[in-house]
């Protein structure tokens, strides 16, 4: 599951367990974690260490593979009797944290076995152990032995021709050997696995050193050598060039921060050296591009050598950095105003103009945006003209050049079409813009009639008819008043009349009072919308199956409309490859997910203001199983049984006020209500709670979790309660 969190939560409830007997202290070591996209392992982690004071490192960043801002943990176990319960360590590591991913905490080991694991919800399967040793120590107080030997073509001056080759031995009869590292020159020491081959041509000074399983250290030792070009008839000096990258402001400075990066290149004896130097200042090593974010104007010069010994001349290139301006955090405010002829009651006759007016002080609007009685937010560009009868919202928002986006801020008015005339009581809602009976389109226009309903609304095609016949009668009585009214043409009468006869509604054994969202055929499956990672597939035989090529966490949804209170019904099938089993679940009452202000990426925001109703039924892993209330309410795998895998499954979820029935297989296995004060469990810092944002109506959603988690869905109806 699930995003999450941008803030670092360390907390380090550390126990230092004192020293291992009398035994001299252990070498100072680093033990590293590192985690990825995957949240089925750690990338890697450590499985022996050494009693004493050690550091434990967490990396979760895009350098160790995260490409998504997955947040993990690593969180050592203090609850199990089996293992060591000493230390307590929970780190929650994310790309997009302060500290990039990656943090450290000091901490003490005892002899024993250690286990660790990730926290987060559906992560369960991130865990190991690591043992711990004394060491072997005693009273062990004689570092290794070390020694190095240098190889290579030697010319007659003892250089080594094109490249020196550096061997270390280390030994140690007492605790034995812990670690071996060396360095070259005055850069840092790192460790030792192999001989370490030497091309760069110039003197250099290899460093070694060897510690053992009881921290005795020993003194470092060197071994000089250079490294010649071998025997060429090169003249010619590298080739050079620098570009300056960065963001740039209209007289071409560059704002906070610039980046120079320099190539070299050399046909003859190869490049030997790169070096740079900013306004006066010393020739140093080129390493990697130079970033430069302290204002001012700057002279980068550079140059190379090769093998060979030819040296290029110096470049130099000029620019300047100017400070980074003070960052726009604050939206723009918004004002709508409501206009037309009113009623005594305050009502408008027959129709209201509504005007949004946005200002920002700091960056300046970008765009202004509507949404009519809680559809989608759409661009606003004149005032917008409300002419249909009844109750209505316009919410108004805007966003500034910065990319602040205001909160929706609605207002409410009804409309009447005169003299006071109450809201019309038609039969069903349905303002799509053709007529459809059931899943058909029959390309008539969905007009507004003479009784303030739409032709829709009175055919009511999701209504639970007793029979087929009584449903066709009722239709071609809606179509003769319309045509009489002159709503409707003979042609379009004539549609309407045949959609009905063709439809299967009120027949014997037909899902009555169910409107089909999902009926297997491309058409109600293109009114769907994916949205984040993965994707999902239509199949011939009418479902629709999860890829196993697309990687990522996403969702599938219906953006059609939002519902209320309703019973959902639909079909799954665990079609996991392999031993494991489908992760995935239905998503209800979420707002709509594209530009919501409080959630960027549009896949979370089912996760974080509507409710999953899990689908998982693994023995072991995610805590919550099939018919879990995703973060609030877990239940185990006892409810209706767990069929086989590949098998079809009904699943229904009715949702009445803020209380949820899940039923598999026709059995009642979970009940829940969304009671105020309940967060997440384990809590989730970005969770809002249910402090309202937990919506009484909002959009249908269907997860697809991984390429792993392959989960298929068929006839997905719902039924308006």
């Amino acid at each position: 599951m699930t995003a999450l969190f941008a803030a670092l939560l360390l907390v380090l409830g550390l126990t230092s367990a004192p020293a291992y007997g009398q035994q001299a202290p252990a070498a100072e070591q680093l033990l590293r974690w590192t985690a990825s996209d995957d949240i089925t392992r750690y990338t890697s982690a450590p499985q022996t260490a050494v009693a004493g004071p050690a550091t434990i490192e967490f990396e979760n960043s895009e350098a160790t593979g995260n490409t998504t801002s997955m947040p993990h943990t690593l969180t050592f176990v203090t609850g199990d009797p089996d293992y060591n319960d000493d230390v307590n360590v929970n780190i929650l590591a994310n790309p997009s944290d302060a500290q990039g991913g990656k943090h450290s905490v000091e901490v003490t080991l005892t002899p024993g076995t250690y286990k660790y694991h990730c926290t987060i919800p559906g992560h369960g399967q991130m865990e190991g152990t690591f043992v711990v040793t004394d060491g072997g120590g005693g009273d062990d107080t004689t570092p290794p032995e070390t020694s190095a030997k240098v190889e290579g073509d030697k010319n007659a001056d003892g250089a080594y021709v094109g490249m020196a080759t550096v061997t270390v031995t280390a030994s140690d009869t007492g605790s034995g050997l812990g670690t071996v590292e060396y360095a070259l020159g005055d850069a840092g020491y790192q460790p030792y696995t192999e001989p370490v081959m030497v091309h760069e041509t110039g003197a250099h000074v290899f460093r070694y050193r060897a510690t053992d399983k009881a921290g005795n250290v020993a003194e470092e030792k060197t071994v000089e050598f250079t490294v010649v070009a071998p025997p060429t008839d090169d003249t010619t000096p590298p080739e050079t060039s620098a570009t300056v990258d960065g963001e740039q402001d209209a007289d071409g400075a560059y704002v906070g921060m610039a980046t120079v990066t320099v190539t070299a290149s050399d046909a003859g004896s190869g490049v030997n050296t790169v070096e740079f130097a900013l306004g006066d200042g010393e020739f140093q090593p080129y390493t990697a591009p130079v970033m430069v974010h302290e204002p001012g104007s700057y002279t980068f010069r550079y140059k190379a050598t090769d093998k060979a010994g030819n040296a290029a001349e110096a470049k130099s290139a000029e620019f300047t950095v100017v400070e980074q301006p003070a960052e726009d955090t604050t939206p723009p405010t918004t004002t709508a105003k409501t206009e037309g002829r009113t009623n005594s009651d305050g009502d408008y006759i027959g129709k209201a103009t509504v005007t949004v007016a946005a200002t920002d002080e700091d960056s300046g609007v970008e765009k202004v945006e509507y949404s009519l009685d809680g559809g989608p937010f759409l661009a606003y560009s004149e005032p917008l003209v409300v002419d249909r009868t009844g109750h209505h919202s316009v919410a108004h928002r805007a966003t500034d050049k910065a990319g602040n986006t205001s909160q929706g801020v609605a207002e409410s008015f009804d409309v009447v079409p005169g003299g006071g005339v109450p809201a019309p009581d038609c039969p069903e809602f349905d303002e799509r813009e053709t007529v459809f009976i059931g899943d058909t389109d029959t390309g008539v226009p969905n007009r507004m009639t003479q009784q303030r309903c739409t032709v829709g609304e009175l055919i009511e095609d999701e209504k639970d008819w007793s029979s087929h016949a009584l449903f066709v009668k009722h239709v071609t009585e809606v179509t003769g008043d319309l045509l009489r009214q002159k709503v409707l043409d003979t042609r379009e009468s004539r549609l309407i009349n045949r959609a009905a006869r063709n439809s299967q509604i009120g027949e014997p054994g037909q899902q009555t009072g169910y409107k089909k969202l999902f009926d297997g055929t491309k058409e109600s499956f293109e009114r769907w919308q994916h949205v984040g990672g993965g994707a999902f597939s239509l199949n011939g035989d009418g479902s629709m199956t999860s890829s196993t090529e697309t990687e990522g966490m996403g969702m599938l949804w219906y953006p059609k409309r939002k519902y209320s209170d309703y019973s959902l019904k639909l079909q799954f099938r665990d079609d996991a490859p392999g031993d494991g089993n489908a992760n995935s679940g239905v998503f209800a009452r979420f707002p709509y997910v594209h530009d919501n202000p409080e959630e960027p990426r549009p896949e979370w925001v089912a996760i974080k203001f509507g409710h999953e109703l899990q689908i998982l039924d693994s023995p072991d892993g995610d805590m919550y199983k099939t018919g879990s209330v995703y973060g609030f309410d877990r239940v185990g795998l006892g409810g209706a049984g767990v069929t086989p895998k590949g098998t079809w499954n009904d699943y229904e979820i009715k949702v009445v006020g803020q209380h949820y029935s899940v039923y598999r297989n026709g059995e009642l296995i979970n009940e829940f209500d969304n009671t105020g004060g309940q967060v997440f469990e384990p809590p989730r810092d970005d969770d809002p709670g249910t402090d309202g944002r937990r919506y009484a109506s909002g959009y249908i959603g269907l997860q697809v979790h991984s390429v792993t988690d392959v989960i298929s869905y068929r006839d997905v109806r719902i039924k308006e309660l």
